[in-house]
């Protein structure tokens, strides 16, 4: 084995692998198992009134053959994922980011259970960076210099959602011809596409985010004059989180411009549905372990339940911006109102709620017809990013 294979430090085929099986243990046969041997206890009486010796008897035989069964595929799971590891530490196999997809799946496991991945996987966790050409650029002024060759003062840093990753903001090029980062550039400014793992806490991603920029701004090629932070949904979140971070900061005083697309400044609904869903499941024992799946999320997932508040005020010195999208052209609409994009409501993606909450009062905000994944290209968007940032 070669000393480039064994020191390598990015994630390959192998531990992906490894953490397939390990998953396959701690939910699948672990979730089968409990909620085989629940319905097992149901249908012999042993979760309210036994139904008699041979009923008892033939329940017990039966949990324990089914027990014997799970533990020796769970003994087996977790023998084939120790021995995937051992082969993965040495380097061998192929790297994994080697395409869209492989990079997409990445991304989403991240967004799942990024903390996890951090503490148990490091691996296979992705650390934040800004990206060219799906690579992650090296926070040097060499690195920068080579990675932005016609870097400018105006700096435009984008911040994707939940589980997506830099390449997010290319959906949908085909159709229109172009991207926020490419019209942005026509326009002086130098966009930076950041990737991050959003599994993490929102403040552990903003803390992490704040270092980035100083980073950022102190070696870039050029004088920084301006910047313009771009996030969409929870990335929207992670960058109130690290403008709050205390401290002096060399790129804070620059920020000229905030914009957040589909962000649930106070909350997602559909992040508040699987938490409750998971506790409803938990009370019935025949369907506990499906609420365990549920619970498997990380704690970015959680920090979209609630959003942030009034402690994660804006700058004082920058102008907001925050845009929302409906399913119906009206926001009014009971659908567009009830659903708002799908997983974000106007009111939480405006910073408002029905007490007179009000987390932007001098922010301008922008309504556009459709579901929260237009919002990363959309002409609608497209005219108005033109615009505040001209």
């Amino acid at each position: 084995m070669s000393t480039r294979q064994s020191s390598r430090t990015e994630p390959g085929l192998l531990d992906a692998l490894a953490l397939l099986a390990q998953v396959a243990d701690e939910v699948l046969v672990d979730t089968a198992r409990d909620t085989h041997l629940a319905w097992v206890d149901r249908a012999h009486g042993f979760l309210d009134r036994p139904l008699g010796l041979s009923s008892v008897v033939a329940g017990h035989g039966h949990r324990v053959v089914a027990g014997s069964v799970y533990r020796g595929v769970g003994l087996s799971m977790r023998g084939l994922t120790a021995g995937l590891d051992m082969v993965a530490r040495t380097g061998a196999g192929p790297v994994m980011e080697t395409g869209h997809r492989s990079r997409f799946v990445r991304s989403a496991v991240n967004g799942l259970i990024g903390d996890r991945l951090e503490q148990e996987r490091p691996r296979l966790a992705i650390t934040m960076a800004p990206r060219v050409d799906d690579r992650d650029v090296p926070l040097t002024r060499d690195g920068l210099a080579a990675a932005y060759p016609a870097a400018g003062g105006q700096v435009a840093v984008f911040l994707h959602g939940l589980c997506e990753n830099d390449a997010y903001w290319r959906r949908g090029r085909a159709q229109r011809g172009t991207t926020y980062a490419e019209e942005l550039a026509d326009l002086g400014w130098t966009p930076v596409m950041l990737r991050a793992n959003t599994g993490l806490p929102v403040r552990t991603n903003g803390a992490a985010l704040a270092g980035l920029l100083e980073t950022l701004v102190v070696s870039w090629p050029t004088d920084v004059t301006r910047v313009a932070l771009i996030g969409h949904s929870m990335g929207g979140l992670v960058i109130r989180a690290a403008t709050a971070v205390s401290g002096e900061w060399t790129w804070r005083d620059r920020v000229s411009d905030v914009v957040t697309l589909g962000t649930p400044h106070l909350g997602a609904p559909l992040a508040s549905g699987v938490k409750q869903g998971s506790q409803l499941l938990g009370r019935l024992p025949e369907l506990a372990g499906f609420g365990r799946v549920l619970d498997q999320r990380a704690a970015g997932v959680e920090d979209l339940i609630l959003g942030l508040d009034e402690d994660f005020a804006p700058l004082p010195h920058a102008r907001y911006r925050l845009v929302s999208a409906t399913l119906t052209a009206s926001p009014r609409h009971p659908v567009g109102a009830f659903f708002g994009d799908v997983l974000v409501r106007q009111a939480s993606a405006y910073g408002r709620d029905r007490g007179g909450r009000n987390l932007f009062p001098d922010g301008e905000v922008l309504h556009l017809r459709g579901h929260h994944f237009d919002l990363l290209n959309d002409a609608g968007v497209a005219a108005a990013l033109r615009k505040w940032l001209a």
